[in-house]
């Protein structure tokens, strides 16, 4: 959607670069704008951008009356368009999170709604690798508790996907992670939306949600018990050190194994009241090496599948936020490439600078 100045809000998300009149980047796509970044759009005399139809919250953006009189003409044709899988991602959000609303409120929970949540999700996986892998962009604070859980789905449905199991078995692991956090709606809101770091007692309550989450989906029928079981696990560790049963290795269901490497890939990659986020692909490092022994191997490769997809010649942003052009990467350590910086033609080999770390993906260099 085509929008002047004047008619953004808070929580808009870009759906294009916008660029200054000298053809300077000033805000990237994907990028929730605030009060302060539409001051900045005024500043560069900016005087209309490209947004999604929805909001960061998944309400759809509205004009108000006085911007839908002078609003963009191309709009109508824009909006003829298919959404795009971040409008539909935010659109079943929305949907998720009146029926955690309803979960609150003790009504329980409705299956055949949720899997008019996930279906669509699961069924535009292919061909949306690159929008999937960028979720992480919409996370926002205050909406993560119900941004995780779909997000959580879709990563599941991509890894299980890779890992060649049926759509059927597809379809109920994305469900699986659509619902692990379901039992969160039995806490205070105020606690699991809370802005500051949860205290001990805090975090050990909300270590429980599992339990939860198993209690509410216990009974329900088109959720198998593998689903169910990996609902109950998907905070479980290779090694014994998860919870709520510290359970290992083979007592693991493999959809719980899949769900666990899926959240907490999102979850580190998301901004959270207490930590910033961190790069996804740093995260898969660390999936590789520190967290080596805790999560399944094989769905870590099909993680790392998908979102390490670039190739030489593919435009990359840096931690330091520097833009750089890859030469050459070693299939043994892709997330560590030879790149060379835009700006004044420097080689770097990340192999060699170990701080420093592809942040994200701008442009795939593509063959024809």
């Amino acid at each position: 959607m085509r929008v002047r100045i004047q008619g953004l809000q808070n929580g808009c998300i870009l759906s294009t670069d916008v660029f200054s009149s000298t053809n300077r980047l000033i805000i990237r796509k994907r990028t929730i704008l605030t009060d302060e970044l539409i001051q900045v759009l005024n500043a560069f005399l900016i005087d209309e951008v490209e947004v999604e139809n929805r909001l960061v919250n998944g309400n759809p953006f509205q004009l108000n009356e006085k911007e839908e009189k002078n609003k963009v003409p191309i709009e109508k044709e824009i909006n003829k368009k298919k959404p795009s899988y971040f409008e539909l991602f935010l659109s079943m959000v929305h949907d998720y999170k009146n029926e955690f609303y309803l979960w609150q409120s003790g009504l329980p929970i409705d299956i055949a709604k949720i899997r008019k949540i996930v279906l669509p999700l699961i069924n535009q996986i292919e061909g949306n690798t690159t929008e999937i892998f960028s979720l992480y962009h919409l996370s926002s604070k205050d909406e993560y508790i119900f941004q995780h859980p779909l997000a959580v789905c879709v990563i599941s449905g991509y890894i299980a996907k890779k890992l060649g199991f049926s759509h059927g078995e597809i379809v109920q692991i994305a469900i699986a992670g659509c619902l692990i956090d379901c039992g969160m709606s039995k806490f205070n809101i105020s606690t699991i939306q809370k802005q500051t770091a949860l205290t001990k007692e805090e975090y050990l309550d909300i270590k429980g949600h599992p339990l939860y989450s198993y209690d509410m989906v216990q009974n329900l029928p088109l959720l198998t018990e593998y689903s169910k079981q990996a609902i109950l696990q998907h905070h479980e560790r290779l090694d014994g050190s998860g919870y709520p049963r510290g359970e290992k290795l083979d007592k693991i269901h493999p959809y719980a194994k899949i769900i666990a490497v899926a959240d907490l890939f999102h979850a580190m990659t998301s901004e959270r009241a207490y930590r910033r986020k961190q790069s996804p692909f740093k995260v898969v490092e660390m999936l590789q090496s520190d967290f080596f022994g805790k999560y399944d191997i094989a769905s870590i490769h099909a993680l790392s599948s998908g979102i390490i997809n670039f190739s030489i010649g593919s435009k990359i942003k840096l931690s330091n936020g520097i833009v750089a052009e890859i030469l050459f990467f070693d299939s043994s350590s892709p997330t560590r490439p030879l790149v060379k910086v835009e700006a004044d033609n420097e080689i770097i080999d990340l192999k060699k600078h170990k701080r420093l770390m592809i942040e994200e993906i701008l442009q795939e260099y593509k063959i024809t």
